[in-house]
Formats: structure tokens, C-alpha cells, sequence
């Protein structure tokens, strides 16, 4: 058998990580479409039981940390069922402007009946490539990235885009699982993680999608690595505040001004 050599056999073509799977990068694509559009319906729900409901917290001091303002143009990316960017709305008001992105047209869709429901007249959607981003460069005073860039095909991209449309000064704000710190605290949360497929199967009808969840927060960079990776997209000022021991982080980071 021929050694995996981090590409796809006979195709030349760099492999990814799908959970703990390598694909090519437009497998990557399919996969983790799949595994969205499976869960668009029940995933606020799954959401509060993986995370007793915590997310809501994290998710409201990754809005604090932005530094949004009214009447700003803000972009909340991979904003899926759009729980981020009701918060945001309410901040950038009438006179501001929230963009929901995200790849997945069916959570996405989840996102614009529940802020169109709420009232929120100030986001618009965008259904996008996090790689290759339809926005001119400098447009944008903060962008958000709540539990998404861990499934991204090429991180590294995505977080050259996202530096690119944002304003001097301006900050990235990413939210994502993370490595707890401690045997003992990671030994219990693998424990609670063998959990989330059965209660996947219960309220999804699927385990799968959970399964690759918990696979992609096990191959996931940990928090230095994933702010190295920040510092190489030419990120300035880059740092990250653990949560509930690293089980999740926030990273910040900013555009130099010239």
C-alpha cells in the first residue's frame, strides 16, 4: 500500500482533513455541505446540549470583543442560522448594516426567515466561498466567525480574504472549539463528546454529523497554532482568551493601520 503522502492518490491534488478523513478539497466541500444542510433545522438545538447552553454567552462576548458600533458595516461569516448576527444587528441599527454569510444555502435560509421574523431590516445574506470572498477590499469595520472556520477547506485562505476586506484598525473576532487544558478536564470532555452522536441520532435522526464534529475539533490547531496561523494571513495584535478551561476561544485580531 502506498504511503499517505498528504495527497490524493493518482490526482496530484493536496489532500484535506475531513474529520479524520483525507479528501480533496472539493470533496471537503460536498461533505461538510452535506453535514449542514442534514442539521440546519435542529442545530440551535443540538448547540445548547453540546454546550449546556454556553454558546449563547460566548457568542455575546464575541460581539463585545469586536468593537461594533452603530451605524458600522459588519460582516458575521459562516453566520448560519444567524444567532450572531441578531446581535450585531441590534448594535450597527438602522443606520448600519450586517452581512449573514455563509456557504450552506439551507442554514442560511434557517437564519434569514429568523432575522427577517425578528424584524431585523438592516442584514442582508450572502451566499459565498469564505476562500474568495465578493467583497472590494476595506469594507467592513469587524467581521465575526462563530464555529465555522474549522470547517473551512483552506484556513489559510480564508483568513488572507478576511484580512483583506476588512478596514485598517478593524478586527477578526473567531470563536471555535479549542483544546481544554488538562488531562483531567480533556478526559471528561472526551467522555461528554462520545455523547453527541447518540443524542444526534435522537433529535436529528442522524449520528453522523456528529461524528465528523467530533473528529474536527480533535484535528482542529489548538489555540497557538491557530493564532500562528492568524500572524501568517498578516494579522496584527493577535491574542485568545480560553473558555471553560480551552474546551473553546476566542481569538481577536486586527489590521494594522498604515
Amino acid at each position: 500500500m502506498a504511503k499517505n503522502n498528504g495527497k490524493q492518490s493518482g490526482t496530484g491534488v493536496e489532500a484535506v482533513d475531513f474529520g479524520y478523513r483525507k479528501v480533496s478539497p472539493q470533496e471537503k466541500t460536498q461533505l461538510v455541505g452535506g453535514v449542514f444542510s442534514a442539521v440546519a433545522q435542529r442545530y440551535d438545538v443540538m448547540n445548547d446540549f453540546m454546550s449546556l447552553g454556553t454558546h449563547r454567552l460566548f457568542k455575546r462576548m464575541l460581539v463585545e470583543l469586536s468593537g461594533a458600533r452603530s451605524g458600522h458595516r459588519l460582516l458575521d461569516l459562516a453566520g448560519g442560522t444567524g444567532d450572531v448576527a441578531a446581535l450585531l444587528a441590534g448594535i450597527a441599527g438602522p443606520t448600519g448594516q450586517v452581512v449573514l454569510a455563509d456557504r450552506n444555502a439551507d442554514m442560511m435560509r434557517v437564519g434569514r426567515d429568523r432575522l427577517l421574523d425578528r424584524g431585523h431590516a438592516n442584514v442582508s445574506f450572502c451566499q459565498l466561498n469564505a476562500e474568495a470572498l465578493p467583497f472590494p477590499s476595506d469594507s467592513f469595520d469587524a467581521v465575526t466567525l462563530a464555529f465555522g472556520i474549522r470547517n473551512f477547506t483552506s484556513k489559510a485562505n480564508a483568513l488572507r480574504e478576511l484580512r483583506r476586506v476588512l478596514k485598517p484598525g478593524a478586527a477578526l473576532l473567531v470563536l471555535e472549539f479549542s483544546q481544554p487544558q488538562g488531562r483531567a478536564l480533556q478526559a471528561a470532555y472526551n467522555g461528554f463528546q462520545g455523547l453527541w452522536p447518540l443524542v444526534g441520532r435522537a433529535v436529528v435522526g442522524d449520528p453522523q454529523p456528529y461524528r465528523y464534529l467530533v473528529e474536527s475539533i480533535r484535528v482542529h490547531p489548538d489555540q497557538k497554532q491557530l493564532k500562528l496561523l492568524m500572524e501568517d494571513a498578516g494579522f496584527a495584535r493577535v491574542s485568545y482568551h480560553n473558555l471553560l478551561g480551552g474546551i473553546a476561544a476566542i481569538h481577536r485580531a486586527e489590521v494594522a493601520s498604515p
